[in-house]
């Protein structure tokens, strides 16, 4: 199998600078706590970013327009998002990510 040439080699697979003959195997420099942690992060914040969106579509009108009710809307959204994506499998994007940039499936 004929890899991406990314460091000068011509055989196997390219990862970070690092050759490997096992695409679907153990990635060579992979932290799987880090890993872990980005992909909670990255939950957290598409969590965060559809509830802002869904927040979005309501009207402003009545207490809506009371001042600084965005930033508090927002404080709460990210703290309910970070919650989410801290239970047992968040809402199954974590698990997902792991599985394709983990090359294992790692289970909470």
């Amino acid at each position: 199998m004929e890899g991406i040439n990314l460091s000068g080699s011509t055989t196997g697979v390219v990862f970070r600078g690092k050759e490997t003959d096992r695409p679907g195997g153990e990635q060579p420099g992979v932290d799987e706590e880090k890993l872990k942690k980005a992909c909670a992060d990255f939950e957290a914040i598409f969590i965060n970013y559809m509830m802002k969106t869904m927040r979005d579509t309501i009207p402003k009108s009545g207490l809506n327009k009371l001042p600084g009710k965005d930033i508090y809307d927002s404080m709460v959204d990210q703290k309910v998002a970070q919650d989410l994506a801290e239970k047992k499998g968040g809402i199954g994007l974590q698990e997902m990510l792991l599985r394709q940039l983990g090359g294992s499936v790692i289970r909470y």
